[in-house]
């Protein structure tokens, strides 16, 4: 009994391998290349397949999403014969797994080989500054010759970027010497106009100022004349409208003289004409004054001799000619005679 046993738990194993090596189970996005007897027979896609156990065998599980793959740093001579050091990223996706599988050996080191020696007949047509700012440029020369290349592949490159692009050590020192002086030069640039617009600005306050201060003292002059003015009008209407005689006229000119004569520079007085008649009312009035009070009004005071009119000075010169000496304070005859 014992061998029948045996050799009915090996036939029970052998059944259980043989399902599970019939059945098989392929992931979401993946594909797998089934050979018969070494020979392509089919693709299992995603979910529960059926093979021949013992006759059909997995060659290949390919990975069906989007990969990245980032390749070392690669040494490219420009045009202008300069060393610089780029480092590329490659976004590709396997579309058929069966040329991914039987057309290139290695299809992730045949992508990397592609890239650096499209990368390098791109980069040689070019000059260094041209190649630091032309990333967009080379990215989708790089991407087209790469796609068209690895389409017979069953490989489709979404993107190609540049990660890094590194100029030799002395182009960087020169780089960032001229990157120093055109931001001294800018921020020269822009002191200088800040300073401009600050002179400018505050020239312009101090016009706006003098003007408005100039404006501010005319009006201020003109309301002064007009207050003068008015002032001057009322003086005047209350003068005329109290109608002062002659001896009113003469105190107040009286009243003026000290007024007149105060400060160290008054040299000389000018006497109008007019004093000389408004001192005869004035004397007049005291003289009558007088004499009521001495003789009671009885006997009239006699009138001063009446003095010449017009300008006093013209008078003086046409009694006493030039060359002669006026008369002393004490009468008596001039010492020029007449």
């Amino acid at each position: 009994m014992q061998p029948v046993i045996i050799v009915l738990i090996v036939l029970a194993v052998l059944v259980l391998v043989a399902v599970i090596r019939t059945v098989q189970v392929i992931p979401q996005a993946s594909a797998a290349i089934v050979e018969r007897f070494g020979r392509y027979t089919r693709t299992l896609n995603a979910g529960l397949n059926i093979v021949v156990p013992f006759i059909d065998t997995i060659r290949n599980r390919v990975d069906l999403r989007e990969q990245v793959v980032p390749f070392p740093p690669q040494p490219v001579i420009t045009q202008d014969n300069l060393v610089v050091e780029i480092d590329t990223v490659i976004y590709y996706q396997v579309t058929d797994a069966r040329a991914a599988t039987y057309e290139v050996a290695s299809y992730i080191q045949a992508i990397e080989q592609l890239t650096v020696t499209t990368l390098r007949n791109i980069i040689g047509g070019m000059d260094l500054e041209r190649t630091l700012t032309s990333r967009e440029e080379i990215n989708s020369a790089l991407r087209g010759v790469l796609d068209e290349a690895t389409g017979r592949w069953g490989i489709r490159v979404n993107r190609v970027e540049l990660k890094a692009i590194d100029p030799p050590v002395s182009i960087k020192d020169s780089m960032e010497k001229q990157m120093r002086a055109e931001r001294d030069k800018r921020a020269a640039i822009l002191q200088a106009e800040g300073t401009k617009q600050s002179q400018i600005l505050t020239a312009e306050g101090s016009r706006q100022a003098a003007i408005l201060t100039a404006e501010g003292e005319a009006k201020a002059a003109v309301l002064r004349a007009d207050g003068e003015a008015q002032a001057i009008q009322r003086v005047f209407d209350a003068i005329h409208a109290g109608d002062p005689d002659q001896k009113l006229l003469a105190y107040q000119y009286l009243q003026m003289l000290p007024k007149i004569a105060e400060g160290d520079a008054n040299k000389l007085w000018i006497v109008p004409s007019e004093l000389g008649k408004a001192l005869e009312g004035l004397g007049g009035a005291i003289g009558g004054l007088a004499g009521m009070n001495d003789g009671g009004g009885a006997k009239a005071a006699t009138p001063p001799p009446a003095r010449p009119t017009g300008d006093p000075v013209r008078q003086v010169r046409r009694d006493y000619p030039q060359g002669r000496d006026y008369p002393p304070q004490g009468g008596g005859t001039p010492r020029g005679g007449y």
